[in-house]
C-alpha cells in the first residue's frame, strides 16, 4: 500500500498544481524539470506496481514450468527404469532360452552321434556276416568245382583203364557190381 499511497500522493500534488496554475491565471506549468519529475514518479509508481505483479507472474509461470519439467524429467527416468527393467528380464529370458537350446541341440547331437555309431555298428557287423556267407558260398562252390573234377578225373582215369584194358573178369566184376548198385535201389 506504500506504493499505491506514493502514487495517488503525487497525482494529488500533480492536479494541485495544475489548478494552482489554473487559478493564478496560467494555464500552463513552465517548469518541465518538475512536471517531468512528477510524470517520471507516476510512471515508476505504475511500473513498480505493475510490473511487480507481471515480474511475480512471469516468475510464478516459470517456476510452474520448471516444476513440470522436473515432474516429466522424474516421470520419463521411471518410465526409462521400468523399460530397463523389462528389458533385463527379457534379456535374461532370452539367455535361459538359449541355453535351453543349446542344451537340446547338445542332446540331439550326442542322440544323432550314438545312432550314427550303432548304425555303423549293424552295418559292419551285416558285412561281416555278408562277408562270411559269401566266402562260405565261395568255398562250398569251390569244393563242390573241385569234387565235380575229382570225380570227372576219377572218371576219365577208370575209363582211361578200360580202354587200356582191364581183365575181363574184373570187368565183369565192376559191372556187376554197377548192376547190383543200380538194382538194389
Amino acid at each position: 500500500m506504500g506504493n499505491m499511497g506514493t502514487f495517488l500522493l503525487l497525482a494529488t500534488e500533480h492536479s494541485e498544481l495544475a489548478e494552482g496554475a489554473a487559478e493564478g491565471g496560467f494555464g500552463l506549468n513552465l517548469d518541465l524539470f518538475e512536471t517531468n519529475l512528477i510524470n517520471l514518479a507516476i510512471l515508476v509508481g505504475i511500473l513498480f506496481y505493475f510490473g511487480r505483479k507481471v515480474l511475480s507472474n512471469i516468475l510464478n509461470e516459470r517456476r510452474s514450468n520448471i516444476e513440470t519439467a522436473v515432474r516429466e524429467a522424474e516421470k520419463r527416468q521411471k518410465e526409462a527404469q521400468i523399460a530397463l527393467s523389462q528389458a533385463q528380464d527379457q534379456l535374461t529370458q532370452a539367455q535361459a532360452e538359449a541355453q535351453r537350446i543349446r542344451k537340446a541341440a547338445e542332446e540331439s547331437a550326442q542322440a544323432a552321434k550314438e545312432a550314427l555309431l550303432a548304425k555303423a555298428a549293424q552295418d559292419v557287423e551285416r558285412l561281416q556276416q555278408t562277408a562270411a556267407a559269401d566266402l562260405n558260398t565261395e568255398r562250398e562252390r569251390a569244393l563242390a568245382e573241385l569234387r565235380q573234377r575229382v570225380a570227372a578225373l576219377a572218371l576219365q582215369k577208370v575209363e582211361s583203364e578200360l580202354r587200356t584194358g582191364i581183365a575181363d573178369d574184373v570187368q565183369q566184376t565192376i559191372i556187376d557190381r554197377s548192376i547190383a548198385q543200380v538194382g538194389g535201389r
